[in-house]
């Protein structure tokens, strides 16, 4: 260990353009604090994720390895048990790494249960983590459907929702994340039309107040304790595309940076990128409709 260790705070956000920051050029966007860690660190500008999927591209910052060789090629796909994690290292050299949000991680449990790995222990915990000590996981997605809720965890923010006095079963679902149409009924933030829409919630309540303020409470708890890793890790702006007053309608369509994009791109293309054209969201963001009115939110 250095003799003047420092802390790590590691932020990462889910969907944000590179370009959506005014540090990065956007003409219209206001930045102000991003800019602020850009401006007293170092800004890459030429670094390209390992792959355009969430869990994929999560499991590269943590491993540090390509796809192709830590294995995770797609959400839910289990990092195998005996990769070497960001957590892994940092704790070699006696610094704590946790987990402060989301990471979207399915534990390898046929794995673990191969070796004799019981998912109660700490080795067990670990590897169903990514490595990292769990201060508070959240996945951000508690949408319900046909076959229940997406995520089957308990959800830390829900209970949150319910202690702060909105009702309902998954409050998630009917105030953070949907707002309120010209009937009175709920409009579910899950459709783009009406990402437009001020969601049903107090800004101060809404996930990302919710989740800094948990970061606040890790640090304040820290003391002088051992160095440590806080791996913040942020939903929004992933869909669904609908935010509390007064962001709601900061911005309007006039102040999207215009896309950049060629017939050409549809010439024999690779079957992942034509797959991903012809489902059913590759097809909503070719419509200018549908850009006009989520890039704002």
């Amino acid at each position: 260990m250095p003799a003047n260790p420092k802390n790590i705070l590691f932020i990462m956000f889910d969907q944000l353009r590179f370009d959506y920051l005014s540090c990065a050029g956007h003409k219209t966007l206001n930045t102000p604090h991003m800019d602020r860690l850009a401006s007293e660190g170092v800004r890459f500008s030429h670094v390209y994720v390992q792959s355009p999927i969430c869990g994929a591209s999560r499991m590269s910052f943590y491993t540090g390895r390509y796809v192709q060789s830590h294995g995770a090629a797609w959400n839910n796909f289990p990092l195998k048990v005996g990769e070497q994690t960001l957590g892994d290292h940092l704790r070699k050299i006696g610094m704590e790494a946790w987990l402060i949000g989301k990471t979207h991680m399915k534990a390898g449990l046929e794995g673990m249960v191969r070796l004799g790995i019981s998912p109660d222990s700490i080795i067990g915990a670990r590897l169903s983590e990514c490595g990292f000590d769990t201060y508070i996981r959240d996945d951000g997605l508690w949408a319900e459907g046909p076959d229940g809720y997406y995520d089957t965890r308990r959800s830390p923010y829900n209970e949150y929702l319910e202690a702060k006095g909105y009702t309902g079963e998954n409050p998630w679902q009917d105030y953070a994340n949907a707002g309120v149409d010209e009937t009175g009924d709920i409009a579910s933030g899950w459709l783009m039309k009406n990402a437009d829409k001020a969601a049903n919630i107090r800004e101060r309540d809404s996930e990302t107040p919710w989740l800094t303020s948990r970061v606040i409470d890790f640090i304040e708890a820290q003391g002088g304790a051992e160095p440590w890793l806080a791996h913040v890790s942020y939903i929004k702006p992933h869909w669904p595309y609908i935010v509390p007053a007064p962001y709601h309608n900061m911005y309007g369509h006039n102040e999207i940076q215009p896309v950049i994009r060629s017939e050409a791109e549809r010439a024999a293309p690779h079957p992942v990128f034509a797959a991903y054209q012809q489902r059913r969201i590759g097809r909503a963001f070719q419509r200018e409709d549908v850009r006009a009115a989520v890039i704002p939110a």
